[in-house]
């Protein structure tokens, strides 16, 4: 107000809400978003059931899906979310438990607010807490080389455990590592892995224990001609980017025919320039043929009565891969098509059930196919998603060589690690850091009540064994009982943990200490902020 007259500083449609309100505001999305997820975690975790607006269904457990799937309007919800999808992109699995402690760390955060310390001090704690429990994560880390395959074969059992898919587990586990190992190539005495170097195919009607590795490529396409083979051993492959056919000039033209001669001389004129394209892939000694593009009918037929088995219309993407699988070379035009260009493969074969054509046995490849098969899509779907986890950790594990025990061991040691930690700082900062440590009692709380037992029991007990020195102590979710998580193969990647850790810390932070917000809404006058 100045000399009676309001002075208007933002639009009729903007919601401000200021102090404790915003905070208690961006508390609550944390706490809700957190809750969303949280009876998912672990082996014995529930899932939930999600249906959008156009009816399409998912059943799932994995965090990531489900936080992709639900739709947030409120900012800080949406900050939570975001924190899900960076662990997805980063490391493929431990979504769930990053955003348990993001909700928690919050939590934690509502009762110091309401004790009077300042939210620049809270913020400190965590950041302080935060690189402790970095430091405490790495030393609790174990070595892995990239070619213990027991090890791995753990670690993925560790990621795909709790799925749907609990019956054939153990054998997804060994096409898992063994997918993740042929591709995996070493750079300067390290362990690179390129996950787009792994296809997943899914293939609706067979049984989920079917699925198989194939060390080459399936192509949702089959031959373009009944008279060329269903089946081609030793094949000698050919890739050309370009289609088979007379394509239309690039300019508007005109041909005037006066005779039948004419015509027949023109229609001879262009069979003879597609037996010309058809011979170049025949001369170049290719059996099988993958086009880009769309093949004539009459190359077909030249094609066919070679015995080449040809695909047209094969995707870009499939194209890549078969060529990295093949190490075979992508060429422009047929006429530019040598015996060097050529990729191999023991056997391509059409696969009428499927109406897909499987491409195996190829030397070294540098791609390969995971096919998995299933009786519904919302198996194959949850089937996939685990392969992905699966996959993902096995990479993250070859990368680093390193992982860490689960069952809620790395985070009961942490809980007591930074308390004792915290009480070397003293004043306030103490206070908040503390609080920070409490906030891991989240993840092996939920672990207990997702699995039917008294949290409070279980995570005394952790406590009590953790404090005789036994760092690798979990909770065995099945029986109830606190065991060695090494002996019981439980493990994970730690760069999962870390990365978990880190982001998880570094959103709570920002959230603590914003104490403004003005939120615009979309036409109208403004109203409380929406949460979920």
């Amino acid at each position: 107000m100045l000399s009676g007259q309001p002075i208007i500083i933002l639009k009729e449609n903007v919601e401000r809400n200021r102090g404790k309100e915003a905070q208690r505001s961006n508390i609550t999305a944390a706490k809700a978003i957190a809750g969303a997820v949280k009876s998912t975690l672990g082996p014995r975790g529930m899932d939930k059931m999600l249906v959008s607006g156009s009816g399409d269904i998912v059943i799932t457990n994995d965090g990531a899906t489900i936080l992709s799937e639900i739709a947030v309007q409120h900012p800080g919800a949406k900050m939570v979310i975001e924190v899900a999808h960076t662990q997805d992109d980063e490391v493929g699995d431990g979504t769930t438990t990053a955003v348990i402690l993001v909700g928690a760390l919050m939590e934690q955060a509502e009762g110091m607010l309401e004790q009077g310390i300042h939210p620049t001090v809270i913020a400190e704690g965590y950041r302080m807490g935060m690189e402790k429990a970095l430091e405490i994560t790495s030393s609790l880390s174990l070595k892995v080389d990239p070619s213990d395959r027991k090890t791995l074969l753990k670690i993925a059992d560790t990621a795909i455990t709790g799925k749907s898919i609990e019956q054939v587990k153990k054998k997804l586990d060994g096409i898992i590592v063994d997918a993740v190992m042929t591709v995996a190539e070493k750079v300067n005495g390290k362990y690179s892995v390129d996950e787009d170097d792994v296809m997943i195919k899914k293939q609706k009607g067979a049984a989920i224990d079917d699925a198989e590795l194939i060390r080459g490529v399936v192509i949702d396409k089959v031959r373009v001609h009944d008279g060329m083979p269903k089946k081609i051993t030793k094949a000698k492959v050919a890739m050309v980017a370009t289609p088979l056919e007379i394509t239309k000039t690039q300019v508007k033209a005109k041909i005037k025919i006066s005779s039948a001669e004419q015509v027949t001389a023109f229609s001879e004129q262009e069979r003879e320039a597609l037996h010309k394209l058809a011979d170049a892939i025949i001369d170049s000694g290719a059996n099988v043929l993958l086009c880009q593009k769309g093949i004539s009918d009459s190359a077909q037929f030249y094609l066919a009565k070679a015995g080449v088995l040809a695909i047209e219309d094969v995707p870009e993407k499939d194209m890549k891969y078969a060529a990295r699988a093949l190490h075979a070379n992508i060429v422009s035009k047929p006429e530019a098509l040598t015996s060097k260009d050529l990729g191999s493969a023991d056997l391509i074969e059409e696969d009428t059930e499927g109406n897909v054509t499987r491409i195996s046995g190829c030397r070294n490849p540098k791609t390969i196919t995971i096919l998995l098969r299933g009786t519904s899509d919302y198996l194959l779907d949850e089937l996939e998603r685990a392969v992905v986890d699966g996959t993902r950790v096995v990479m993250d594990a070859m990368e680093d060589g390193t992982y860490v025990v689960g069952g809620g061991a790395v985070e009961t040691e942490l809980l007591m690690k930074i308390r004792e930690y915290a009480q070397t700082v003293g004043g306030r900062v103490q206070i908040a850091i503390e609080a920070y440590a409490a906030a891991y009692e989240s993840i092996p709380r939920a672990l207990a009540e997702n699995s039917g037992f008294n949290p409070i029991d279980k995570l005394v007990e952790l406590k009590n064994i953790h404090s005789k020195g036994k760092k690798n102590a979990g909770l065995n979710v099945y029986e109830g009982k606190v065991v060695d998580m090494l002996a019981e193969g439980v493990i994970e990647p730690l760069r999962s943990k870390r990365q978990s850790i880190q982001s998880a810390s570094e959103t709570a932070v920002m959230l603590i200490r914003v104490d403004d917000m003005m939120i615009t809404q979309q036409g109208g006058r403004a109203g409380a902020p929406p949460m979920m």
